[in-house]
């Protein structure tokens, strides 16, 4: 955090030197990224992406979308991008990057993107999608779960409930992304004993805890979770 001088951010671990949150799938040649965050481009120059074929969008929130600019240098080599977000979060995308949408405009290039509104099921990149839907205060989150046959995993970030319908759609996962922002109750987002709750109902073959502030340091409580549950950290890669 600016002007920061705790344990955590001044912490010398790797793994506590954390940006936004952002997920990339890979999947049978293609690639996937859910969340566009304002660091969007050091985490897609960390990763060395070439490619994107698609893109899914959460939620409407700066830390989650003001990295829409930078896909421009990959539109240059696949062309408009479609983006998947749902009714609601289109409405404010639209608000926000408002440019892209109008007929005018000068200077700089636009992002070229396909705009889709998220279905209950799709196909995407080879992957089938279901669209969850959590709550993150007076807003609704979409979250995501995928399948490809054999695996399944899913990723919940910013929310502070999870309905019981949309519980039941978490169940039987190889793996489970899911938010947990600090140690204490928050009034948005979910602390690490309520995200621990969600993930004993669901039981996960494997969790793993993002979306975390500097109230988490990795050391004092990575030890302190059960055998399936981990803290997640930057440029992490899972394969399944």
């Amino acid at each position: 955090m600016i002007g920061c001088d705790c344990t955590t951010c001044t912490s010398t671990d790797p793994k506590d030197r954390r940006m936004r949150t952002g997920l990339l799938v890979e999947n049978e040649g293609q690639n996937l990224v859910v969340d566009l965050s304002a660091d969007f481009r050091q985490q897609a120059l960390n990763a060395g992406l070439r490619k994107l074929d698609a893109i899914l969008i959460t939620h409407c929130h700066a830390d989650h979308v003001f990295g829409l600019d930078d896909i421009r240098p990959l539109n240059f080599k696949n062309g408009p991008i479609p983006v998947y977000a749902s009714f609601d979060t289109w409405q404010q995308l639209r608000k926000v990057f408002y440019y892209i949408f109008e007929a005018r405009h000068v200077g700089g290039g636009l992002p070229q993107i396909v705009p889709k509104e998220i279905k209950d099921v799709q196909e995407i990149c080879g992957l089938n999608v279901r669209s969850i839907d959590v709550v993150h205060g007076p807003t609704t989150v979409t979250g995501f779960r995928f399948e490809n046959g054999q695996h399944s995993f899913a990723f919940i970030t910013d929310c502070n409930e999870i309905p019981r319908e949309s519980l039941d759609k978490l169940k039987d996962l190889d793996l489970l992304i899911i938010d947990a922002l600090r140690l204490k109750p928050h009034s948005t987002h979910l602390h690490l004993e309520k995200t621990l709750s969600y993930v004993d109902d669901v039981r996960p073959r494997r969790a793993l805890l993002i979306h975390m502030s500097h109230d988490i340091k990795h050391s004092e409580i990575a030890p302190l979770l059960p055998d399936n549950v981990e803290l997640a950290f930057d440029n992490l890669e899972v394969e399944l």
